[in-house]
């Protein structure tokens, strides 16, 4: 037995003592038997979640020389614009335009951790050519961090822990929390079929939840489920579409389904998708050992049995096109570490200029495992555990 469409919950049952039992039974059968679903009722205004989607569309008709004033690549903090196929993702390139942001953090000292590389300013659009664009996705990454935390408390549970269960992953106080979020756009597949459909390839999140604001009407968002089936994930209306990481997968020692997804362009003529995923983050000083300590040992005997069932019922088995990959060789200890070698792995050209050490050590994985030459790993650093949508 295996998923056949994606589940809408409505967060508002989750603040009425009467209807919370049944919301909590409901998300507890998404997590174990699919790792995505629609969620409704957050508590943000639909004008701004309207705001964000037009300054979002807005950003992408702004002039190409405005858009280069803030190219990734100047910044070693994964911040910024990325043109058009300058991301890699299973090993070929994602046909996509976006740009990347995320709650702002001061430039780090110059003692801080390498990965703190990451925790910085954004690299925002002039405001004499988007003079709304950053007061917009500000308020709106400030209130979907708050949604986020929310909801990883209702997650906790929904299988069994206390509410504060995951609260030791992630900064104190939550204002400190880094978030992340991209506006992205995928152009129509061309009429002379000159490259493929891949928007983003198969993929799973990184971290513990992410929530994608699907921009406009397009399908293109498909899920796998365990007989290797692609479900299609389409705009519903007032809903942010939720997909559990590889994090909350590890944290909870696999009861909650970490699910491979990935996008497809839209068909030739029918003009570009538009998304916004926001991806909660976690504390980057955690170590893969402090995560593990919560475990299989705290979710209750009547949970992780009902993960069990559902296995059984699929076969023992899990088809995905995406292997594991949560601990990223044997290299990163913590969280930050493994997200700075993920980002250098996706964006290459950022890893050139600013991380050519980690970027080398990459080729020459890769290289060993596939029995190639390191020039020859060279032009194609493959990017698995990735933040697309």
């Amino acid at each position: 037995m295996s998923f056949t469409s994606i589940p809408i919950l409505d967060m508002a049952l989750a603040n009425d003592p009467s209807t919370k039992p049944a919301f909590l039974a409901d998300l507890r059968h998404a997590l174990l038997e699919v790792g995505f679903l629609y969620l409704k009722n957050v508590g943000i205004p639909d004008e701004l979640f309207n705001r964000v989607i037009e300054e979002g569309k807005a950003f992408f008709d702004i002039p190409e020389e405005e858009k280069l004033k803030i190219e990734m690549k100047n910044a070693p903090s994964f911040l910024g614009y990325s043109r058009l196929s300058a991301e890699i993702t299973a090993g070929a390139v994602d046909h996509r335009e976006q740009i990347d942001l995320s709650t702002e953090h001061p430039v780090p000292l110059p003692d801080a951790p390498r990965y703190h590389n990451l925790l910085a300013p954004n690299q925002w659009p002039s405001p004499a050519v988007l003079p709304d664009f950053r007061g917009v996705f500000t308020e709106y990454m400030s209130r979907m961090g708050a949604v986020s935390m929310a909801f990883t408390s209702l997650i906790a549970e929904a299988i069994g822990l206390p509410p504060d269960a995951f609260d030791r992953y992630f900064e104190q106080p939550p204002e400190k929390q880094q978030h992340k979020l991209k506006v992205v756009k995928y152009p129509d597949v061309p009429r002379d079929g000159s490259r493929d459909n891949q928007g983003v390839g198969p993929h799973k999140d990184s971290m513990l939840t992410s929530y994608l604001l699907q921009a406009s009407r397009h399908r293109g968002l498909q899920v796998q489920n365990v007989r290797g089936e692609w479900i299609d994930c389409p705009p519903l209306e007032g809903t942010l579409v939720v997909a559990i990481g590889q994090g909350m997968e590890a944290l909870t020692q696999g009861v909650c389904v970490s699910t491979t997804h990935r996008v497809l362009s839209p068909p030739a003529g029918e003009g570009a998708r538009y998304s916004i995923p926001f991806f909660q983050g976690v504390r980057g000083s955690t170590t893969f050992e402090e995560l593990e300590e919560i475990g299989v040992g705290r979710v209750p005997e009547g949970v992780r049995e009902l993960r069990r069932r559902v296995v059984e019922r699929a076969g023992g088995t899990r088809l995905d096109d995406v292997e594991f990959t949560f601990r990223t060789g044997g290299r990163a200890r913590t969280l930050g570490e493994a997200t700075l070698r993920n980002r250098v792995k996706s964006h290459p050209d950022v890893g050139e200029r600013w991380y050519p050490d980690i970027l080398g050590e990459i080729r020459e994985e890769q290289a060993n495992a596939k029995g190639t030459s390191v020039s020859q790993a060279s032009v194609a650093v493959e990017g698995r555990a990735v933040e697309a949508h």
